[in-house]
C-alpha cells in the first residue's frame, strides 16, 4: 500500500499496511478486574455489613446539610444524566461522522442495563436475605432494593464513547456521573454497595465492548510517522515495513476494504529477527542524503501486557528484580537506556541516533546492522570456532560493563564477515539490565550455552565457553540449566530437543567434575503450588463453614482437663514414633530429634496436603538434602509407608485376638456380614478379570519393586527392624491410647478393639478422600463409626471426634508451623 501523503510529503514513499482497530488487552484486563470487583462488593456486603452500611450512614448524615444548599432537584440531577449525557454524546459522535462508534456506544448501554438487571433478578430470587438487605435503602418501612440502571447505561456509554481529552461532552459527562452518584449517596436514595456493583458493571460492559469491537487505531502510521521521524532530525526518502507475524492478516483486511492485490512486505534478515525477539513495528528508512537505517516502533497499545507479564515474572522468579515499566515513555527510556550501556561496553550493537514521539508510539532510530543474519539463519558449515569465541567475547565485554541481556536467542545474534572474519552483533536489549545482578549474568551465560549446545552441540558449547569464560563462571551453569531460565524462543526449541539439557549437563560435570548441576530453585512458585493453595483455601472455608468452631470449644469446655492433657500428650507422641520408624529406615545416619521436628512440620504441611501426603514429602525432601539419591529416597519413604500399614493391620488382628471373649466384642449384624462377604467376593472375582487384574498389578508392583531391595537390606540388620516395627507400633497405638482417653474425658466407655476400630476407620477415611489434613472426613467418620459401633448417642460421639481432633491435629499446627521455620532456617528442608 502507498500512503497518501499531504503535498510537502509528496516525494516519500511509504510501504507500510497499517491496523485500523486494535483490541486493547488493557480494556480486557479492565473488564476483568471490574468483575473482580463486583466480587469483592458483593462478598462484603454478604459478610461485612456492618462496614458498608456504616460508611453509608456517614456520608448520608451530611443530607439536611445538602438540603440548604443544593438548588438543584435531585430529580433534575437524574434527568440530566439519563436525558440530556447520552443525548449529547451520541450528537458529537454523529457530528464527527463516527458511525461505528455510534453502535458500539448504543450495544454497550444496552449490554450494561441487561448486566445490571440480570444482577437484580438474581439478588432478588436466589440471593441470602442477608446480601438483599446490604444491596437495599429504607423506603416508608419497607427495604427497596437499589441496583440503579442508569449509572450502569451511562457508565458503559461513556466508556465506549472515547477519552475525556477527545471529546468534550465526555469530558463533562463523567463530572455530572460523578456529582449525581455522589448527591444520591448522601441523600440515601441508592445504598453504597448497589452504587459501586451498577458503576462496575458499565466498566465492565464497556470495556467488554471495545475488546470485543476493537477501537479506532492511535498508533503512528503515514504521515504521523514521517512527522515523528523528520523531528528526529532525519529526511525521509523511503519508509517500507519489515514484515512480521500480524503484517499478512493486516494486508489481507485492507485488500479486501479497498479492494487492491495484498501488499507484500519484506526486510532484511536482521530486521526480521529484530522484530520477532522485541514484538515491536520495524521499518527500514532510507533518506535523502542516501542512509540505511532502521526505526523501531513503539506501540503504546502494547505495553499494558508487556509490563504485566514482566511483573509477573520477577515475582515469579528469584533474584530478579521487579518492573513497573508500563508506559510507553518508560519503555522507551529503558530501551535507550540499554543501548546506550551495550555500546559504552564495547559490545557490537546498532547505535541508538534519535529518539521522536509520533501519536501513540515512540520511535528509536538507529543504524542498520550492515549485512549481517541471525545466528538462526546461518548453515552448520559457518558455525566455526571462532565464530563461537567470538559470540562469547561480545558477551563477557557487556558482563564487564555490568550490563545484562536476559533474552539471547538465536535471533538477537547477528553474524557478518569482514575480511573473511566473522563479525558478531548483539540486539535486542530491551529486557536488560544496567548494574546488574550476578544471578542476571549466570542466566545469560546459561541462555547462550543452551541456544548454542541446540546448534552445535553440547560439547562444542561448553567448549566455546570455556575458551573465553574461566572455569568458576562456566561452573555456575549447571544448577540453571532450567527451562524456565531460558527466553521464549529458546523454550520453544527445547520441547523438540528434549534430551540438550542433560547433555549439557553431562558435558559440563564431564569437564569439571566438581561443578554442580543440581538444579537452583528459580521459582518461588508453580503452576502446581498456585492450585493446591487455591484448593487449601477453597477447603478451609468449606470446612469452617460446615463445622462450627464454638463446636471444639464447648467439647474441650465439658471434658476433663487432666484426660484431654493425656490425649494430648499421646498425640505428641506419635511424632517421635513416627521419627523413630524413619530413622530405622533411613539409608543414613539421622537424628532422632531432627527427624522428630521434620514428623512436627509435617502436621503444619497436612493443612495444604491430603493426609499421610505431608510426611511423605517432607521425608522425602529431608533425604536428599542429606545426600541420597532420588530413586533410593523414594523407595525409603515408600517402605516407611508399607511398613505402617502392615504394622496398622497386625495390631488390629492382635487386639482381636487379645480381647479373649467368646462374644464379638462388635455389634455387627447378620446383614453386615453378608454385604462384606458379597464385597469381598467381587472383589475377588473382578481380579479373575485380565485387565483388571493388570491394572492392580500395574499400581502395586513399582512400589514392590522400589521397596524390596531396601527391605532385604533391613531384614540383615534386626535391630533396625525392631526399631521400625517398635516405633509403627507406638505410633499407632498412642493415636488409639488418645481416641480412648478423649472418650474417657467425657465419661464414654468402650472396648480397646472397638477403639482401634473407629480409629482406624477415621484414619482410612482421611487418606482416602484427598482433603487437607483429613479434615472434615476424619471427624465425620470418626463420629459416625463410634456411634455406630458403640451406639453412644451421635451428638456425644461428635463431640468426643471433635476433641480428639483437636488435641491431637489442630493444636500441634502450632508447633508444626515452629519446627518448619526452623529446618528452613538450618538447611534441613
Amino acid at each position: 500500500m502507498h500512503a497518501q501523503p499531504p503535498p510537502d510529503d509528496a516525494h516519500v514513499v511509504v510501504e507500510d499496511v497499517p491496523t485500523v482497530r486494535v483490541h486493547h488487552p488493557s480494556d480486557l484486563l479492565g473488564a476483568v478486574l471490574s468483575v473482580v470487583g463486583i466480587v469483592l462488593v458483593l462478598a462484603l456486603a454478604t459478610y461485612a455489613p456492618n462496614t458498608t452500611t456504616g460508611v453509608a450512614e456517614d456520608v448520608q448524615g451530611f443530607a439536611t446539610i445538602l438540603a440548604r444548599i443544593l438548588f438543584v432537584p435531585v430529580q433534575g440531577l437524574e434527568a440530566v444524566l439519563v436525558l440530556v449525557v447520552p443525548l449529547a454524546v451520541l450528537a458529537e459522535l454523529a457530528i464527527r461522522r463516527l458511525g461505528r462508534q455510534v453502535l458500539e456506544v448504543v450495544a454497550a448501554a444496552l449490554v450494561g442495563v441487561l448486566l445490571n438487571e440480570a444482577i437484580r433478578f438474581v439478588v432478588v430470587h436466589w440471593a441470602t436475605e442477608d446480601l438483599a438487605v446490604a444491596l437495599s435503602i429504607r423506603d416508608d418501612g419497607d427495604w427497596l432494593l437499589t441496583l440503579p440502571p442508569a449509572f450502569a447505561l451511562v457508565t458503559a456509554l461513556l466508556t465506549v464513547a472515547g477519552p475525556r481529552g477527545r471529546r468534550r461532552t465526555v469530558d463533562w459527562s463523567w463530572s455530572v456521573l460523578w456529582i449525581t452518584a455522589g448527591v444520591l449517596l448522601i441523600t440515601a436514595r441508592v445504598s453504597l454497595p448497589g452504587l459501586v456493583i451498577s458503576l462496575l458493571v458499565g466498566r465492565v460492559a464497556g470495556m467488554g465492548v471495545r475488546y470485543l469491537s476493537g477501537v479506532q487505531s492511535e498508533r503512528a502510521y503515514g504521515r504521523a510517522l514521517i512527522a515523528g521521524i523528520r523531528r528526529a532530525g532525519l529526511q525521509p526518502a523511503r519508509l517500507s515495513r519489515v514484515a512480521d507475524d500480524t503484517t499478512d492478516a493486516d494486508a489481507e483486511r485492507l485488500a479486501q476494504r479497498e479492494g487492491t492485490p495484498p501488499v507484500e512486505l519484506d526486510g532484511t534478515p536482521a530486521a526480521r529477527a529484530l522484530t520477532r525477539a522485541t514484538g515491536h513495528r520495524v521499518y527500514q528508512l532510507t533518506t535523502d542524503a542516501g542512509e540505511e537505517l532502521d526505526v523501531v516502533v513503539i506501540d503504546g497499545d502494547r505495553q499494558v501486557v508487556g509490563g504485566l507479564a514482566r511483573m509477573w515474572r520477577s515475582i515469579r522468579m528469584r533474584g530478579l528484580e521487579g518492573r513497573s515499566v508500563v508506559s510507553l515513555r518508560q519503555a522507551t527510556s529503558r530501551a535507550a537506556l540499554l543501548a546506550y550501556a551495550a555500546r559504552a561496553a564495547g559490545v557490537r550493537t546498532p547505535r541508538l541516533l534519535s529518539i521522536a514521539e509520533a501519536e501513540d508510539s515512540m520511535l528509536l532510530v538507529q543504524e542498520r546492522p550492515g549485512a549481517a543474519v541471525p545466528l538462526a539463519d546461518l548453515p552448520p558449515e559457518r558455525l566455526t570456532d571462532e565464530l563461537l569465541q567470538e559470540i562469547w567475547a561480545q558477551l563477557r565485554l557487556a558482563h564487564a560493563a555490568g550490563v545484562a541481556h536476559r533474552a539471547l536467542t538465536s535471533g538477537v545474534v547477528l553474524v557478518d564477515d569482514l575480511v573473511g572474519r566473522p563479525v558478531v552483533w548483539i540486539t535486542g536489549w530491551e529486557q536488560g539490565d544496567v548494574a546488574s545482578s550476578e544471578l542476571a549474568r549466570r542466566m545469560d551465560v546459561t541462555q547462550l550455552v543452551a541456544m548454542l549446545a541446540l546448534r552445535v552441540g553440547a560439547d562444542r558449547a561448553i567448549e566455546s565457553a570455556a575458551a573465553v569464560l574461566p572455569d568458576h563462571g562456566i561452573a555456575t551453569v549447571g544448577p540453571l540449566l532450567q527451562t524456565i531460565a531460558l527466553p521464549r524462543e529458546t523454550r520453544e526449541e527445547m520441547r523438540a530437543h528434549k534430551q540438550v539439557l542433560a547433555d549439557l549437563r553431562t558435558a559440563l560435570v564431564a569437564r569439571l567434575p566438581e561443578a554442580s548441576v543440581e538444579p537452583e530453585q528459580l521459582v518461588r512458585f508453580g503452576a502446581r503450588t498456585v492450585v493446591t493453595i487455591l484448593l487449601t483455601v477453597v477447603a478451609i472455608f468449606a470446612i469452617f463453614a460446615s463445622i462450627n468452631v464454638e463446636e471444639i470449644g464447648e467439647a474441650l469446655a465439658e471434658s476433663d482437663w487432666r484426660w484431654s492433657v493425656l490425649a494430648f500428650g499421646l498425640g505428641m507422641s506419635t511424632l517421635v514414633s513416627a521419627a523413630l520408624a524413619f530413622v530405622a529406615f533411613s539409608p543414613v545416619k539421622l537424628p532422632v530429634w531432627r527427624a522428630t521436628l521434620v514428623q512436627t512440620a509435617a502436621t503444619f504441611v497436612a493443612l495444604a496436603a491430603p493426609a499421610g501426603i505431608g510426611p511423605a514429602a517432607l521425608n522425602l525432601r529431608m533425604l536428599t538434602k542429606r545426600g541420597v539419591s532420588g530413586p533410593l529416597s523414594a523407595a525409603t519413604v515408600a517402605l516407611v509407608q508399607v511398613s505402617q500399614f502392615v504394622v496398622t493391620v497386625a495390631l488390629l488382628l492382635g487386639l482381636t485376638i487379645v480381647s479373649g471373649s467368646n462374644e464379638s466384642p462388635l455389634p455387627i449384624s447378620p446383614a453386615v456380614l453378608i454385604a462384606v462377604g458379597i464385597v469381598a467376593a467381587l472383589v475377588g472375582a473382578s481380579l479373575l478379570v485380565p485387565r483388571v487384574r493388570q491394572w492392580v498389578l500395574a499400581k502395586s508392583l513399582p512400589t514392590l519393586r522400589r521397596t524390596w531391595p531396601r527391605l532385604i537390606e533391613v531384614l540383615g540388620q534386626p535391630w533396625r527392624l525392631a526399631l521400625a516395627i517398635g516405633g509403627n507400633l507406638a505410633m499407632t497405638l498412642g493415636y488409639i491410647l488418645a481416641f480412648d482417653a478423649c472418650l474417657q474425658a467425657l465419661n464414654q466407655d468402650a472396648t480397646l478393639i472397638q477403639v482401634a476400630l473407629v480409629y482406624l476407620a477415621g484414619n482410612t477415611a482421611g487418606a482416602l478422600i484427598p482433603t487437607p489434613g483429613g479434615m472434615g472426613t476424619v471427624e465425620l467418620a470418626l463420629a459416625g463409626t463410634l456411634a455406630s459401633v458403640t451406639g453412644i448417642n451421635l451428638g456425644v460421639a461428635t463431640s468426643i471426634a471433635v476433641l480428639f481432633r483437636a488435641l491431637t491435629y489442630w493444636l500441634r499446627i502450632p508447633f508444626g508451623w515452629a519446627a518448619m521455620r526452623f529446618l528452613q532456617r538450618r538447611g534441613e528442608l
